[in-house]
């Protein structure tokens, strides 16, 4: 796999006939190793160990309902209270990030309603501040730690 411009952690990769997987933490299971879950593992660790997000509070592969389909987030991080805080996006390294990945979150946020969207495709990361009430949104230059977060970046 590509080196990411994240930091690099212990990940644990298997083989299962004859394709590779990789432990998440969060799921508690071994998941097909692709581009795009080399960069979620990624980031998911640098979440937890480099920004102090509870591994508790971050969920992968959330459900939820769309104008009568069913699509999935890959990470939600959620606040103390279990309300949704954030909605993560990952592409694969070689995805370049543009608008249309971004029209792609924000309808998530439709149903979910959070303060912050992350996109990354491990290479680069864009994280902006929602205010929902005014319909805007501001990019913000590093990704706040977990309690900043929490209490608005």
């Amino acid at each position: 796999m590509l080196p990411l411009n994240l930091p690099e952690y212990p990940a644990k990769v298997t083989m299962r006939r004859g394709k590779p997987f990789i432990w998440d933490s969060i799921r508690q299971k071994f998941v097909s190793l692709t581009p795009e879950e080399w960069v979620r593992q990624h980031f998911v660790h640098f979440l937890i160990e480099r920004k102090g997000y509870p591994k508790e509070l971050l969920a992968n592969e959330v459900t939820i309902r769309l104008n009568n389909t069913t699509k999935r987030c890959d990470t939600v991080v959620y606040d103390r209270f279990l309300e949704p805080l954030m909605i993560i996006e990952y592409k694969a390294p070689h995805i370049e990030i543009t608008g249309a990945v971004f029209d792609q979150i924000v309808r998530y946020d439709m149903a979910l309603r959070v303060k912050y969207l992350l996109v990354s495709n491990g290479l680069q990361h864009y994280c902006c501040e929602i205010d929902q009430e005014k319909s805007a949104y501001a990019f913000l230059e590093n990704l706040p730690e977990y309690t900043t977060l929490e209490n608005g970046a």
